[in-house]
């Protein structure tokens, strides 16, 4: 067995007092994401990583987290986000690598960055977790030109810097398909093979202090971090979890692994496999969480037939029949998705996200004295501050309460700090509107002008400047073709 003494310069072991106080952190994350507050449940796990940084459960868990995030179309990290990440030493540099990495899961920029962060930071388990995916997000790179060359060998510096040589020459191999002609790296090669031929045993991908890695084990796993599979590897993922599960119907993990095999085909009779087993267990515990799990997968759908429609009008623009189709299509999706978060607020009532996400369906489908305490009690919570404050001024602006609208869309625009971005841009569009409506002229004509000074082209703000100050001048209403 290797020990301590075995293990390359550099190697940081984590004390099992840390341990434990991050499982407190990790725990929480789990708890979270199965409300579907993922970007919360990230930030649990960000926060236990920080005291184990190489907790290789704790990686494989975010991961999965953040690739739920993305299926149900979550974006990268906003560009305020990023500069609010602070800016360290090896370990802050991998934690920040992992969160963007957690926001855009198929970045093989983000996926370097940790795993060179890691390797100085001495957390070889995560090296040899991540290795491998960077490897296959490598191997599907498009272009074989400089950039890829250049991955594959900092992949290998990587590897053999923590005596993984195996791994290394795995890289190596590859750069070399890229540089055949190189004798440097032909030269490196047979450095590599010859130290690992010396070298006796691997280490296990997840315990520095374990050996395991064999060829087969490092095929599944590739086949299930990659991200764009192949259907072959998800319907041999799907056979293998079947089995696994009828062998053992009682084991909870088995069941959820086979629920996420038919979730990843992401079509339609997979997901159909997915939610017959769910309601199934559903009615026989009646635990909330499967019936949870039946929405995400029907939201999942809804999001593609979305994209679907878009594609469509960006391509047939003039097709009056698409947009209609499109504007019925939302409208039935946000009730779909309405019952579902009335649901999530009775089972989870102190869930602020589910709160938000309730009234932002009350107000698309024009409910908007439900929307109006929903968005006023979400809007306590500085993190749905601004959001909230923007969906409520404009609930109360659609229900006939201008003076509450425009007072409410002034304070919020005083708690969002930026300007000139389309969020601001929406908020003075809006509370141009509500003082509009209450007939404060010149503060709408001087909201709605800043509007135009940053987007001249957004909704119809030079109609209503133009309206507003022939009006005010006593001219009367702007011709409409001026």
């Amino acid at each position: 067995m290797t020990t301590v003494t075995d293990l390359p310069a550099g190697y940081k072991d984590i004390p099992e007092e840390d341990r434990k106080k991050a499982n407190v952190f990790f725990d929480r994350g789990r708890t979270v994401a199965d409300t579907g507050n993922y970007e919360y449940a990230i930030e649990m796990y960000l926060q236990g990583l920080a005291i184990d940084p190489d907790a290789t459960d704790a990686h494989k868990a975010m991961r999965e987290i953040s690739m739920r995030r993305k299926a149900i179309g979550g974006k990268p990290l906003g560009m305020s986000e990023k500069w609010k990440l602070k800016k360290g030493e090896d370990k802050q540099n991998m934690l920040n690598a992992e969160k963007l990495l957690a926001y855009e899961p198929g970045s093989v920029e983000h996926m370097h960055q940790m795993i060179t962060a890691a390797q100085k930071a001495g957390f070889y388990d995560t090296v040899l977790w991540l290795g491998p995916i960077l490897f296959r997000a490598l191997m599907d790179m498009p272009k074989n030109d400089q950039a890829k060359f250049n991955r594959f060998i900092a992949l290998k510096d990587v590897y053999k810097a923590i005596g993984e040589y195996n791994g290394a020459i795995e890289a190596i191999a590859q750069a070399m398909k890229l540089r055949p002609d190189d004798m440097d790296l032909n030269g490196e090669l047979k450095h590599l093979g010859a130290a690992a031929t010396m070298k006796k045993g691997n280490y296990e991908a997840g315990d520095f202090r374990k050996s395991l890695r064999d060829a087969e084990g490092l095929k599944k796993l590739l086949e299930q971090d990659q991200d764009i599979r192949s259907m072959d590897a998800l319907g041999k993922a799907i056979h293998e979890a079947k089995l696994a599960y009828e062998a053992d119907p009682n084991d909870l993990g088995k069941f959820s692994k086979l629920v996420d095999a038919y979730c990843r085909t992401e079509d339609l009779e997979g997901e159909a496999h997915a939610v017959e087993l769910l309601d199934r267990k559903y009615n026989e515990t009646k635990q909330f969480r499967y019936k949870q799990r039946i929405a995400q997968i029907t939201m999942q759908q809804d999001g593609r037939t979305d994209r679907y429609y878009r594609e469509q009008i960006a391509k047939n623009g003039s097709d009056a029949k698409i947009k209609k189709e499109y504007e019925e299509f939302k409208h039935e999706r946000a009730a779909r998705e309405l019952k579902h978060w009335q649901e999530m607020v009775v089972n989870y009532p102190t869930d602020t996200t589910a709160r938000y996400e309730l009234g932002k369906r009350q107000f698309l489908l024009g409910k908007y004295d439900e929307a109006i305490p929903v968005l006023q009690q979400v809007r306590n919570d500085p993190k749905y501050r601004v959001l909230a404050g923007e969906l409520l001024g404009r609930s109360f602006l659609n229900a006939g309460f201008a003076d509450e609208a425009a007072d409410t869309l002034l304070q919020t625009i005083g708690e969002y700090a930026p300007r000139g971005d389309e969020k601001s841009i929406g908020l003075f569009y809006w509370l141009a509107r509500g003082q509009e409506e209450k007939g404060d002229r010149d503060a709408a004509i001087k909201s709605y002008s800043q509007v135009a000074q940053w987007n001249f082209s957004y909704r119809d703000v030079q109609a209503r400047i133009k309206r507003l100050r022939a009006e005010a001048k006593g001219t009367g209403p702007a011709p409409a073709n001026a």
